[in-house]
């Protein structure tokens, strides 16, 4: 791709309360250069490669986490087999420290397959890398992950939730898409995916713009950063990110927040809702469609702050404020619809 791409905004300095209030609350994403870099870990990776990869297996704790490999010839593209019936990588269960091994291993071959472990709950397998690493700006409820590998690139894809990614080691770069380019990006599945959430189906380096013309369009509004070690990146909620690890060894630290996947917080599924409106109303005629996008948009998607003002405040029900009981309730109601019940 020869393309020059909008850069990402940078901050430099950024304290808690610049980030929560004119970072956060903005939903666009920034680069926030050195963020990190008092970690001892982010020290360690500046000094050397071995010296940050000793810190992690002298932390590692045994405890298996999720890893994949792709063949040589993928070039560490993470996607479907030939034939969209799997996908190019075969998965594994291994402790960090192996796959550390193995990524040392790799290093001296000249066309290595690609490994990475992915998104591994650090208190699980590295509990000692949250004493002295840490993140202030976010409380201990947000759980961190890490990932390590060597170069690996996952298409573009998005979360639902809040993400601050933070490069302890390597390189990476991402190049992220405004949620609104989603018909430019030519996104596979929604139920099959080889990240778990829908990814595009372009291939960002090599893009066949005869098979995906549109995607001119969302590279038009893409917006690229490279990072290195202490710095992070802040990516809002349905923000399309695709991400390149470019070092033979890369390790990343990431935190989401604020909504369901990968958050403690699997109840609030905006995807859920998708999976289930597709289900149920996709396929109806387009006046009933139509019809039903003004009611979604009314109570849900409208800011209406009157929607239930006329309704005395005990009735409010689902439209008013809800407590832990009452959501439980309506969640019941809903599985039980679904079983058929």
């Amino acid at each position: 791709m020869s393309q020059a791409l909008q850069s990402i905004p940078e901050r430099f300095g950024v304290d808690d309360r610049t980030f929560m209030e004119e970072i956060a609350a903005q939903y666009k994403p920034v680069v926030l250069r050195g963020y990190v870099n008092d970690w001892p870990a982010v020290k360690l990776a500046k000094t050397s490669t071995e010296a940050v990869c000793n810190y992690l297996k002298k932390l590692d704790n045994g405890s298996d986490v999720d890893a994949i490999m792709t063949r040589p010839e993928a070039k560490g593209r993470i996607f479907y087999d030939e034939a969209m019936n799997g996908f190019n990588y075969v998965r594994n269960r291994l402790p960090v420290s192996a796959i550390i091994d193995q990524l040392a291993r790799y290093r001296s071959f000249p066309n290595p397959p690609a490994v990475a472990a992915q998104s591994a709950l650090i208190a699980n397998c590295l509990p000692g890398f949250l004493d002295d690493n840490k993140l202030p700006v976010l409380g201990p409820e947000v759980i961190p992950r890490i990932w390590i590998g060597n170069a690996v690139t996952t298409p573009a894809h998005f979360d639902d939730a809040h993400n601050i990614a933070c490069v302890v080691s390597g390189k990476r770069r991402f190049t992220l898409f405004p949620p609104e380019q989603i018909g430019n990006l030519y996104i596979g599945p929604v139920d099959f995916a080889p990240t778990g959430a829908p990814i595009s189906m372009v291939s960002l380096s090599e893009p066949d713009f005869d098979k995906y013309p549109k995607f001119k369009n969302a590279l038009a509004a893409a917006q690229v950063a490279e990072l290195e070690p202490g710095d992070a990146l802040y990516i809002p909620p349905l923000w399309w990110h695709h991400v390149e690890s470019l070092q033979a060894c890369n390790i990343l630290v990431n935190y989401w927040w604020g909504g369901a996947v990968g958050t403690a917080d699997s109840a609030h599924s905006g995807f859920d809702s998708l999976m289930l409106a597709l289900l149920n109303l996709k396929r109806r005629a387009p006046a009933y469609r139509q019809a039903w996008a003004a009611v979604f948009n009314h109570y849900v998607f409208d800011e209406n702050d009157d929607v239930a003002t006329h309704i005395p405040a005990h009735r409010h029900g689902i439209l008013g404020e809800m407590s832990v009981e009452q959501e439980q309730q309506v969640r019941n109601y809903l599985a039980n619809k679904l079983k058929g019940r």
